[in-house]
C-alpha cells in the first residue's frame, strides 16, 4: 500500500541516492505528457524538500517547456536490484540555466559532464512509496559514454547552436527558455 510524506526522511534520502536510474514526467496545460529516463550520477537531494539533477543535452527540452508553462513535476526511482519499492516525488520545478546566480553553486555539486545543459531545481510537495513487487531485477552493466563523448567532441559555440535547432521549442511548440536569461 502507498504511503505518503511531507518532505524527505532519511530512509527515502538513502534509496534514492542508491539508485542508478530515475524517471522525470512532466505534462503542460495541453498538450502531451513527457516521460525520460535519466542516468549518470545526475540527482542530488540538497535538503528535505529540495532536490535538483543535472539535465544534459538531448534531442528535446520538453521538460523546461513545461516547467515554464505550469511546474509540474513527477521524479520516480524503482529499485531493480535487493528490495522491491517505488520513491515518487510530486513537486514544482524550473530551470536554471548557465548565467543564473544561483547556476555555479548548483553545478559545485554535479562531476563535471560534458554537454551539461541547465540544472533543474525541485521543490517536493510530497513524496509516496508504493511496493514495486511487480518490477523486474536487473543490474546495472555500466552507464553510456555515447553522450559525453558526442559533447566532448563540440565546442561551446557548436552546442548552442544544437540547443537553437533542437532545444527551444517542445514538440508541442511550448517555448523552453533555453536562451532567456
Amino acid at each position: 500500500m502507498a504511503q505518503f510524506y511531507p518532505a524527505l526522511d532519511e530512509a527515502l534520502k538513502k534509496f534514492i541516492a542508491a539508485q542508478d536510474m530515475f524517471f522525470v514526467a512532466t505534462a503542460p496545460g495541453e498538450g502531451r505528457v513527457n516521460l525520460s529516463p535519466k542516468g549518470m550520477d545526475t540527482f542530488r537531494v540538497i535538503d528535505d524538500s529540495t532536490v535538483a539533477y543535472l539535465d544534459l543535452t538531448g534531442s528535446g527540452n520538453e521538460t523546461a517547456a513545461h516547467l515554464r508553462d505550469n511546474g509540474r513535476i513527477t521524479i520516480m526511482w524503482c529499485s531493480f536490484t535487493g528490495t522491491a519499492k517505488i520513491v515518487r516525488i510530486f513537486g514544482t520545478g524550473r530551470s536554471v540555466r548557465p548565467g543564473a546566480a544561483e547556476f555555479d553553486g548548483l553545478l559545485a555539486l554535479f562531476p563535471d559532464i560534458p554537454g551539461t545543459r541547465q540544472i533543474m531545481l525541485i521543490d517536493v510537495d510530497q513524496a509516496q512509496t508504493s511496493c514495486g513487487y511487480s518490477v523486474p531485477q536487473y543490474e546495472l552493466v555500466r552507464e553510456r559514454p555515447t553522450l559525453v563523448k558526442w559533447a566532448e567532441t563540440k565546442t561551446e559555440e557548436e552546442l548552442r547552436a544544437y540547443w537553437a535547432r533542437k532545444n527551444t521549442r517542445s514538440i508541442d511548440g511550448l517555448p523552453t527558455g533555453i536562451f532567456d536569461e
